[in-house]
């Protein structure tokens, strides 16, 4: 999950800050299951360890 997150973060992270925590949340939420998003926001609320700078916005969004 976390590498997942990562990974798309890394695609989107040559695009202007905004843009790209917007395009990680929107991959987030077209792609993922719901048993993922669940377990990414829980990962998040408890600190978020590991993830790419762009991925805890990403995710507050969806929340």
């Amino acid at each position: 999950m976390i590498h997942n997150a990562n990974q798309i973060a890394t695609y989107f992270a040559a695009y202007p800050h905004d843009e790209a925590v917007a395009g990680v949340a929107d991959h987030l939420k077209h792609f993922w299951e719901p048993r993922m998003l669940a377990q990414i926001k829980a990962h998040v609320a408890a600190g978020g360890e590991g993830l790419h700078d762009l991925v805890r916005p990403a995710v507050e969004r969806l929340s």
